[in-house]
């Protein structure tokens, strides 16, 4: 049960200027220079943070490259490295309701919600990393007797990360947790519009005793910061959530510079599927609705498409209309809300701009498709469904990133499969069916990273995450993520 009077007690707390960390300090930008923060959830700035500069950049990465060429960490025994780690994620979840509500007001997440996939998350997925690091190990390689063939693997160096805003903590940590884990250092990029949570996290960093120079966090503009991370000669690797655009930039700036590897999570357009022979139609209807409004859409995995088999199509439309009509939208820091605020004012316009092209294309709004609360301030959607939806609409084809649903009627299994896959991307899909057989053949078809069968998210730290096509490349979660920080080398000895 959530604390109400905590909720409030911090939502109203004064929140200091956020400065970045670097070599163990804490700094104000080399200029002095500052960015207001802005919350969505009224329009207002409530603090600033330091407005990183190429200086900024180029002392965080020198501060890592240090920290790893000297050996502090990444020679630490995995014992006392895992130790370290697993007292941060201690006064992660120790300060989760802080950090939960002073995320909320950076980026309008629902607190229901950011709770458990913020710092909660977080803390879960430094112990995971934490707990698989001693776990680790080379190979001895079947050769002839005469030779001692030795695979080891080796932390690769200095990681760059560059976040998104929707879950800053959650995606971050699935990012250098198991680059820490490994020996690695790293230097961290939070948005411009999510930003305050990972300085937090910085700090408890090194409250529980990683070195200095081995989590650095610095804030700023992409185009200042992201650039010069991109374009380091000191940075082996770089891992990065967001636009395409951005990602294609970020693998000029490898080839610019020193051929770093870049994996890159692109988002998507994913498919969520129903036919008729759905083994429970109302909990369709309802893990739906979640799957593409909770977080106001803005959630990379978000089912934004749904396809549904003809024959049911008015009625599930229906039915997750009623289902939307009943979903509380606004403060997202009252624990009774469903969905609450879209990140920026800029995403809120090009949420609506997709709206209003879907209208003058003669689609049919059947439910939203406006702003809301205006009053407050801050930045609202309602949840929005938009039927008659053509396969080659950009409502069909592009990523919105809000609250936005395209709906769309097929009559085939085979036509299903051609529509799901009439995207540039394939980072996750849904199949609602009560046939087996009928669901490991759309599992194979359909071109995703994850296909949900019969739900909709929900895949735990287990399994990898990780697109097709032009949803990316490389796999976030499981121990599969190690494979982004760990160089293996082989030593071939001769007996």
């Amino acid at each position: 049960m959530l604390d109400r009077t905590r909720i409030e007690e911090l939502r109203h707390a004064a929140v200091p200027p956020a400065l970045h960390v670097i070599d163990g300090e804490r700094r104000p930008a080399s200029d002095g220079g500052v960015l207001e923060v802005i919350s969505p959830l009224d329009g207002r700035a409530f603090t600033t943070m330091a407005r990183g500069t190429q200086q900024d950049a180029d002392a965080a990465i020198a501060a890592a490259r240090r920290a790893f060429d000297e050996g502090g960490w990444r020679d630490m025994a995995p014992a006392a490295r895992k130790k370290i780690l697993l007292k941060w994620a201690d006064l992660i979840a120790g300060n989760a309701l802080e950090l939960a509500v002073l995320g909320v007001r950076d980026n309008g997440t629902e607190i229901g919600m950011a709770l458990k996939a913020e710092p909660l998350s977080a803390a879960g997925t430094i112990r995971y990393y934490a707990e698989a690091l001693d776990k680790l190990s080379g190979e001895i390689a079947p050769t002839d007797p005469g030779v001692l063939g030795l695979v080891h693997r080796e932390p690769v160096g200095v990681v760059g990360a560059i976040v998104p805003w929707n879950f800053p903590l959650m995606i971050g940590a699935w990012k250098f947790a198991p680059a820490l884990a490994a020996g690695n250092t790293v230097v961290l990029k939070p948005a411009e519009t999510a930003s305050l949570t990972l300085v937090r996290l910085a700090e408890l960093a090194l409250e529980a005793g990683l070195p200095p120079g081995v989590f650095n966090v610095v804030t700023g503009p992409g185009p200042v910061v992201g650039a010069a991370i991109g374009l380091s000669m000191e940075v082996d690797v770089l891992v990065f959530t967001g636009s395409g655009a951005t990602g294609r930039r970020l693998l000029e700036y490898a080839a610019r510079s020193n051929l770093k590897r870049v994996y890159l999570e692109l988002g998507g357009k994913s498919p969520n599927i129903v036919f008729a022979d759905t083994p429970d139609l109302a909990q369709a209807v309802k893990v739906s609705a979640n799957g593409i409004f909770r977080n106001s859409g803005q959630v990379c995995v978000a089912g934004s498409r749904l396809l549904v088999e003809r024959s049911i199509h008015d009625r599930f439309v229906e039915a997750l209309a009623g289902q939307v009509q009943v979903m509380t939208v606004g403060d997202p820091l009252d624990p009774a809300t469903g969905a609450g605020a879209v990140n920026s004012l800029a995403q809120l316009d090009r949420n609506l701009g997709f709206v209003e092209e879907a209208r003058a294309l003669g689609r049919e709004v059947r439910i939203g498709g406006k702003r809301i609360l205006e009053e407050t301030g801050g930045y609202y959607m309602a949840p929005t469904i938009v039927t008659g939806v053509a396969p080659s609409d950009r409502l069909a084809r592009d990523e919105v990133f809000g609250p936005v649903l395209a709906v769309i009627p097929f009559d085939t299994e085979e036509e299903a499969v051609a529509i799901a896959n009439g995207t540039d991307y394939g980072l996750a899909a849904a199949v609602w069916t009560r046939d087996l057989s009928r669901a490991h053949r759309m599992v194979r078809a359909i071109r995703a990273g994850v296909v949900h069968v019969n739900t909709y998210g929900g895949a735990d730290l287990t399994v990898p995450l990780g697109g097709v096509k032009q949803s990316g490349n490389g796999h976030d979660k499981s121990l599969h993520a190690f494979d982004k920080y760990l160089d293996l080398k082989t030593a071939w000895i001769k007996l």
